[in-house]
């Protein structure tokens, strides 16, 4: 369990790190990976999430592991979405690695984790989505979609990885907006496939954030 300093450390430094979350939004994401990890369960809770960027929703989902004893599993490959490349919105510059012209976000993340002094609760696994999942035999507590937002990369995400949450376990889904101006459609195709199959049920909204517990 964590002081009442530390976790308020914790969350400063998740909201100062670098990144598209808004403060409202990662601390609602830091109550479900918290209720997820406090649930009764035979083993310590594995909370995992797709996309990573800069470690900002890692820190958050570090500091309600360190309070429940769980496990946080970081997947991304590190290169960035299709809306971070040269000539989109979400590009930054300076995160283009001079050797090889690509993005690369892996050694932001790392400094974040560890100047958090997270690296004994969050782990990185660098490497595509799809091809982690393929391989993934460890049941999670909760999940966290917020990696490529085109349709193809957000629904291989949702396929590969929603079999291995348990029931009663936490769905978080970021970036779901209602109104197609305010951004892209296929997290909010996400969220209304999961809430109208009958499998999961919305248990709280932050902003763009959903948060849906597995019913069956």
């Amino acid at each position: 369990m964590t002081t009442s300093n530390h976790h308020d450390h914790l969350i400063a430094s998740a909201r100062s790190a670098r990144g598209f979350m808004p403060d409202d939004e990662g601390y609602a994401l830091f109550e479900a990976a918290l209720a997820a990890g406090s649930a009764p369960a035979a083993q310590p809770a594995v909370l995992l999430e797709v996309g990573s960027w800069c470690g900002k929703s890692a820190t958050y989902l570090g500091a309600a592991a360190l309070e429940t004893g769980a496990t946080v599993i970081s997947v991304d490959h590190h290169h960035g979405s299709e809306e971070n490349q040269a000539g989109w919105d979400y590009f930054e510059a300076d995160l283009v690695d001079p050797t090889d012209g690509r993005l690369n976000t892996l050694p932001h993340f790392q400094r974040q984790i560890a100047s958090a002094g997270l690296e004994g609760v969050v782990v990185g696994v660098v490497g595509h989505s799809p091809a982690v999942a393929a391989w993934w035999r460890t049941p999670l507590s909760f999940l966290f979609i917020d990696g490529g937002h085109g349709e193809e990369p957000a629904w291989a995400d949702f396929r590969g990885w929603t079999p291995h949450l348990v029931v009663g376990g936490i769905l978080a889904i970021h970036d779901v907006f209602e109104n197609p101006a305010d951004g892209g459609r296929p997290p909010y195709d996400l969220y209304c496939h999961a809430t109208q199959s009958g499998d999961y049920t919305e248990v709280n909204a932050c902003g763009s954030l959903r948060v849906l517990k597995k019913l069956r």
